[in-house]
């Protein structure tokens, strides 16, 4: 036993030592570090006016008195355009060159989306459908920008963006089953009018609450750029949408995660009654770009080249460089907000007039073709009355198709439904047969 104990005894002694030796060691390390440190400061001379800041917040250089930055520290960001009011090229570096089959092309599609509004209006004013929203004014931002993505790159819309849906190849069809909520409809009429969506053409479907598409979309777009697969994604939004706090979210995600997405802004000058002097007090919606350490661009938005040139470059540095883009496309509402809002309350009428008899998007082009002789009176008259018998036709087609079955209300959420959908669903139907003089059931497909 005794001999144990020296052993642990020696073995306390020799390990303190160590200890020891090892503390020294580290402690003479330290020191000779610390003179070669303070040797080389004391070797070098400091320069203050020199110095730079290390901080890792922001790039920036110090300033040795005190200043605000104002709100507008240039005069504009300035709108990029490519014709003028009258249709003439501005710049003929920028004029596209496109065919006179796909500039025609650009000009039916807006006059049809036009057209169909109207009539889809007016039958809301008559009662036939209970809702919708026109687009007047802004057809140029649609076509524009749907004619320069590749129909892989994902949409994802506010609830004016009808006329890229119907770039797409989304069918007359399939609008008026979706206003008229009847068996045709892809939604199975369980949506608002003008809340389309279309899976096959990568149109993801409109949601109303506002602004809800835009971090959406920077999740979308991260998935892209995941995946690799040469694929944008574009977001669709209002200058009024712009002001939620969902659209920081998706700008900030879109950029420190470096996604491929453009985020379309529509400053069309109202949200629903509020002008944009009431909406914000900076320089639009593009001047956030930067802060967000987004590229951005403001365009004339009621010229159908000016969204195309810029949405085509967007889309391709967004691909190549998995970065996000900011577009702001000027243009005006002439329509009212929606079928539940009357304009005249907080505009002039004189305003408006303005912009639909001076400035219109649809009248820029027409001027464009009919100066290259594409475009002749003939073909205008020839147009409006096949374009209106082809909306007509659609529309009375829907008008006489049944209602989706009423079970449908509660299928597409669970695989099979849960025991409260399942009383939901009973109590439904012991309602419709008890009060079954109140409901139309023969409208209702069987």
């Amino acid at each position: 036993m005794a001999t144990v104990r020296v052993m642990k005894k020696m073995y306390g002694v020799c390990s303190h030592a160590i200890r020891q030796t090892t503390v020294l060691k580290a402690a003479r390390i330290l020191q000779q570090r610390e003179f070669s440190v303070n040797e080389a400061l004391r070797q070098q001379q400091f320069n203050s006016s020199e110095e730079k800041p290390q901080f890792p917040g922001a790039s920036a250089e110090f300033i040795d008195h005190l200043e605000f930055i104002q709100p507008n520290v240039i005069s504009g960001i300035p709108v990029y355009r490519v014709m003028d009011r009258a249709g003439q090229i501005v710049n003929p570096s920028e004029d596209p060159q496109l065919s006179k089959e796909t500039v025609v092309n650009f000009y039916q599609k807006m006059t049809l989306l036009n057209t169909m509004d109207r009539i889809l209006y007016e039958s809301q004013r008559q009662g036939r459908i209970s809702f919708y929203m026109t687009n007047y004014g802004e057809e140029g931002t649609h076509i524009g920008s749907a004619a320069a993505l590749d129909p892989n790159d994902l949409v994802f819309g506010q609830y004016r963006e009808a006329g890229v849906l119907m770039f797409r190849g989304f069918p007359l069809d399939l609008f008026m089953a979706q206003c008229y909520a009847n068996a045709d409809d892809l939604g199975k009429g369980r949506q608002m009018p003008v809340h389309y969506g279309c899976k096959d053409l990568n149109f993801v479907t409109i949601s109303s609450p506002l602004a809800t598409q835009i971090p959406q979309a920077a999740g979308a777009a991260y998935a892209a750029k995941r995946e690799n697969t040469n694929r944008a994604v574009i977001c669709y939004f209002g200058e009024g949408a712009a002001s939620e706090g969902d659209a920081h979210a998706g700008f900030n995600f879109s950029a420190t995660l470096e996604c491929p997405i453009i985020f379309f802004c529509r400053n069309n000058g109202y949200a629903i009654s509020t002008p944009t002097n009431e909406q914000y007090r900076g320089d639009g919606i593009a001047a956030r770009g930067p802060g967000y350490g987004m590229m951005s661009i403001r365009v004339d938005g009621n010229g159908v080249f000016a969204v195309y040139n810029a949405t085509k470059e967007a889309r391709r540095r967004a691909v190549a460089e998995n970065q996000p883009f900011l577009i702001e496309a000027m243009t005006y509402r002439i329509g009212h907000h929606s079928t539940s809002d009357d304009s005249s309350a907080y505009r002039s009428v004189d305003e408006v007039n303005y912009w639909d008899k001076q400035d219109h998007p649809i009248s820029r082009l027409r001027h464009y073709m009919t100066a290259r002789s594409w475009w002749s009176e003939d073909d205008e008259r020839s147009w409006r009355k096949k374009s209106r018998k082809t909306v007509m036709e659609a529309f009375e087609k829907a008008e006489k198709r049944s209602k989706p079955h009423p079970d449908l209300m509660f299928t597409d959420v669970y695989e099979e439904m849960t025991p409260n959908l399942v009383k939901q669903k009973e109590a439904m139907w012991r309602h419709l047969q008890q009060y079954k003089e109140h409901y139309p059931m023969d409208t209702f497909t069987k």
